[in-house]
């Protein structure tokens, strides 16, 4: 049974959540502000975390600051729509997707369905891919640069195996959308640049003129360098 963690400071809500998603089968539990969910998930270990942004004593926002430097769960924000600019920051931080409010329950679980399918993997064989100084282990889920280990989010891991897996060539912002939406993740069409940037960031030596994750001015993004398989 997978565990979900709801994140929000009004009490209503994580009844409402937790009620809906317990008759949907699985385990939920909750924490009314970012202290407190730092606590639950060190010791509950969800596969799941739905998180609020505004939260008293500590934010959505300082929690993904802390949580991101110890686990790579995969976090879904749950915003208001006044405030679904304020969402950008968050994905920032490493979050993977957020909804806004009001949305529909049916829509919530398919999209928490589908992020967990896609970690539990699918029956094909896990790769590991080498290029320059990455090395990407998909039965880990696992990214070194140089032999360190990198903390990537699963939207991130997910983008870098894509453009990795089909080295030189162009992915259209369309065609990488389509790709990664099918594997859980919604909203890509404003949060891409985002997620592309955060990339760069972690295995980029110099990130404002990258040697991995080329722009193609007008097209979209590629992978430059040769990959080998094993």
């Amino acid at each position: 049974m997978k565990t979900i963690l709801v994140v929000d400071d009004k009490s209503s809500v994580r009844t409402l959540l937790q009620e809906y998603l317990r008759e949907q089968g699985f385990r939920v539990v909750g924490a009314a502000n970012g202290r407190e969910a730092i606590y639950t998930a060190r010791h509950e270990l969800p596969d799941i975390i739905l998180l609020d942004l505004m939260m008293p004593e500590m934010d959505g926002y300082e929690f993904l600051r802390q949580y991101r430097r110890e686990k790579n769960t995969p976090v879904i924000i749950i915003t208001a729509r006044e405030e679904e600019t304020d969402a950008v920051l968050g994905l920032e931080l490493g979050a993977d997707d957020y909804v806004v409010k009001p949305f529909r329950m049916r829509e919530l679980v398919s999209r928490i369905r589908a992020v967990l399918r896609r970690i539990d993997g699918t029956s094909q064989p896990a790769r590991v891919l080498r290029a320059g100084h990455i090395l990407l282990d998909e039965s880990t889920h696992s990214v070194k640069i140089a032999d360190e280990p990198v903390h990537l989010t699963p939207m991130e891991f997910d983008l870098l195996l894509m453009l990795m897996s089909s080295s030189g060539r162009v992915f259209t912002r369309e065609q990488i959308i389509d790709r990664l939406s099918q594997n859980g993740f919604a909203g890509l069409d404003r949060t891409l640049n985002v997620h592309i940037r955060n990339l760069r960031t972690k295995i980029e030596s110099d990130p404002d003129h990258p040697e991995y994750i080329e722009t193609v001015f007008g097209v979209g993004y590629r992978f430059r360098g040769l990959t080998e398989e094993s």
